[in-house]
């Protein structure tokens, strides 16, 4: 074993406050109450506060750290921090070092400048930061500054969630109550709690420096707003999961490295489809910690890849006609015992609570799919679904050969049998026979049963994680719920139950699809079935505040209707922002760097063209690249007119969500116009000329 596979259990969760740091560091009494309280989901005796802040301090100090900040996730969908130090001046004109209970469990950070949505005005500015015990506290190395970080809550000052951590937790506590009475109606009497998992697959790009520092678009919009093809992008199908540049492997190494001391449990790594794109996945922890963690892996790759001259692009489009990024969320429900619920067995067809669980997805899915649509909307998004290395904007669910066959045994009136799964053979005697799975993979389908989880597949790469999460939690509680309403009734459970099923696999079974989701035919077939089919953010936005949204969210105490309004109100506002950066961005773009360009480009023929008919040569070939050369020019001052009319045009719109319409319908359009044209003058501008670094460059160039 090689040092560096040996220091990797030394280095794994070395800068996590831990099971193994807490049960050395903290006294007897102490580590089994809160050990109690997490297990089962009690808010923590206040009374043992100050010990494990003193204790936590203190190992902080020993790591180098002078201060601590509450870590939270404002509505802007990244984190936020305000670091304080542990200082705390003496009489003597000296300084201690002190860390308070109240100091862990609650800060105070100013709250008005983080969007709201209108749940704060500007003067309103206080707000709360809570600890959320359950996701562990870590330092964190940013340099020379060493910080003990406390994964948190945020909340108003009237107690409005102002982030996307607080409705996560509320609905885990609405999925663990409700998936319980279930189980418990179903004969399970010794499993205590249920937890969502979750396993973020995280897709993104690597950039060389040089170039990324060259294009303002990728500066100010994280995507390339110009360019052409490159000749070569990812036809030849030989990047994916091929050999690693070495460069891009000692960054991995390193990130690696990072995350590990921080216990993100990172696992798989590999090259994706298009050129210069990667991704990396982890192993499942909490749906809660998952989140926390997926937030400091994209924090993290952004950091470690400054440090090898390379620039993380994590839009979920930054290539215009290659692969977008995703962030596949593999999701499913696990009991304090370690039952997987998603797990089928052996015998899915007899295991009564998987079957119910899987139904109550099914039809949780079909019932809320625009709920579901709406929580991965957003302007990048927008480039991605539908494409070809991404889930269609129709939310449909793939089951394989195996489970589809028992759903529809359920719908006739119960399931009697199990597809078995067989050997392959590969026909080399060196070759041990290789067991093949019950079913396929589908890579089209937008929610995907995987084996022992669903995987939500429309989540895009720069998102957070917690929104399509506490969603998904909620609407499949609500299912749970109406399931464990009639079995707690039931004189005879096992008849309910096939009478569940049964409904629930003929009322439902239109939004299982197990072909390809990529092709027309499925487009025309989903508006048969009556799924819809929402294309834009836009239009996904608009259907959050329906009544039964509203409701179901109340109902679960996951979001009051303000706030859920007031979500609808940023995520609409951070479309329109978006665009108006973009074009704002392309016109910079196009009047300061590409036209300039191409005038002197058109300025140097027109030059040849005067000399070599002075010569009394025919400059026939010359007068035609010139021509073609103007006509473009003109055509792109004529798009960047009708770009600059639009975006004022929009600019006397005070509505939000109409300001989104036009946005879509008016600005995109014409922001695609003029990249058309400019994008034609790339592929015949002299390249010594042209302003921007290539795709050819940025994609290929390691």
């Amino acid at each position: 074993m090689s040092k560096s596979c040996e220091s990797v259990p030394k280095v794994f969760g070395s800068n996590v406050f831990n099971d193994i740091v807490m049960r050395e560091r903290l006294p007897k009494d102490v580590y089994k109450s809160l050990k109690k309280s997490l297990e089962r989901n009690e808010t923590l005796d206040p009374s043992i506060a100050n010990v494990i802040a003193n204790a936590m301090k203190d190992w902080a100090i020993e790591k180098g750290a002078t201060h601590y900040c509450h870590w939270f996730q404002p509505m802007t969908g990244s984190t936020a921090e305000k670091h304080d130090s542990f200082i705390s001046p003496t009489s003597q004109g000296t300084t201690i070092m002190e860390f308070s209970g109240k100091e862990l469990y609650q800060g105070e950070p100013d709250a008005s400048s983080f969007p709201s949505g209108g749940l704060r005005a500007t003067f309103e500015a206080r707000g709360y930061t809570a600890w959320d015990c359950t996701s562990p506290v870590f330092i964190k190395e940013d340099g020379d500054n060493i910080t003990l970080y406390i994964p948190s809550a945020f909340c108003s000052y009237v107690g409005h969630a102002l982030d996307k951590k607080t409705p996560l937790l509320r609905s885990m506590d609405a999925l663990n109550t409700h998936a319980m009475r279930v189980i418990r109606a179903l004969g399970n009497t010794t499993s205590k709690r249920i937890t969502a998992t979750l396993g973020p697959e995280q897709e993104y790009f690597l950039v060389d420096k040089t170039f990324y520092d060259k294009r303002l678009d990728l500066i100010l919009a994280g995507r390339t707003l110009f360019g052409a093809m490159s000749p070569r992008g990812q036809e030849m199908e030989d990047h994916y999961f091929g050999a690693l540049h070495e460069r891009v492997a000692s960054f991995m190494h390193e990130l690696n490295l990072e995350l590990w001391k921080l216990g993100v449990s990172a696992k798989t790594q590999h090259n994706e489809v298009s050129p210069a794109q990667y991704e990396l996945a982890p192993v499942f922890g909490t749906v809660n910690v998952a989140t926390d963690h997926n937030h400091l892996v994209m924090e993290t790759l952004r950091k470690v890849a400054l440090r090898h001259n390379f620039v993380c692009l994590l839009h979920e489009k930054p290539f215009t006609g290659v692969n977008g990024s995703g962030k596949h969320n593999n999701w499913s429900m696990v009991t304090d015992d370690g039952i997987n619920l998603l797990d089928p067995g052996s015998t899915p067809h007899e295991n009564m609570i998987f079957l119910v669980i899987l139904c109550a997805v099914i039809k949780a899915v079909d019932k809320y799919s625009e709920i579901l649509r709406a929580s991965v909307a957003n302007s990048g998004n927008d480039h991605r679904l539908g494409a070809n290395e991404a889930p269609p904007a129709i939310v449909s669910i793939f089951l394989g050969d195996q489970l589809s066959d028992i759903f529809n045994q359920l719908a006739a009136g119960g399931a009697k049998s199990s597809k078995k799964g067989e050997e392959l053979k590969l026909g080399v005697s060196t070759l041990p026979p290789l067991p093949k799975d019950y079913t396929d993979r589908n890579r089209t389908s937008p929610f995907a049963f995987t084996g022992n989880k669903f995987e939500f597949r429309m989540v895009g790469s720069s998102q957070s994680t917690a929104g399509p999460m506490f969603v998904l939690n909620t609407i499949v509680t609500d299912v749970l719920c109406e399931i464990a309403d009639e079995l707690e009734k039931a004189e005879n459970v096992k008849a309910k139950v096939q009478s569940i099923l049964k409904k629930i696999a003929n009322e439902h079974k239109k939004i299982i699809y197990n072909g390809d989701n990529y092709t027309e035919d499925w487009v025309k077939e989903a508006e048969k079935r009556g799924l819809p089919n929402i294309r834009s953010t836009v239009a996904s936005l608009e259907t959050i505040m329906k009544k039964q949204n509203v409701a179901l969210f109340k109902k679960y105490g996951v979001l009051t209707e303000e706030e859920l309004g007031a979500r609808t109100d940023i995520l609409i506002k951070s479309y329109n922002m978006s665009i108006n950066i973009e074009a704002m961005t392309m016109l910079c773009i196009a009047k300061r760097q590409i036209l300039p360009a191409c005038i002197k480009y058109s300025s140097v023929i027109a030059g040849s063209v005067s000399s070599i008919s002075s010569a009394g040569v025919d400059a026939g070939s010359q007068k035609e690249i010139l021509e073609n050369l103007c006509s473009l020019i003109t055509t792109l001052k004529e798009n960047i007119a009708k770009l600059e009319n639009t975006v004022d045009e929009g600019k006397k719109i005070s509505d939000a969500i109409k300001i989104g319409r036009f946005s879509r319908d008016n600005i995109v359009p014409a922001m695609k116009a003029l990249r058309k044209t400019a994008d034609e003058l790339e592929t015949v501008t002299d390249a010594q000329l042209w302003p921007l670094p290539t795709y050819a460059d940025m994609l290929f160039v390691r």
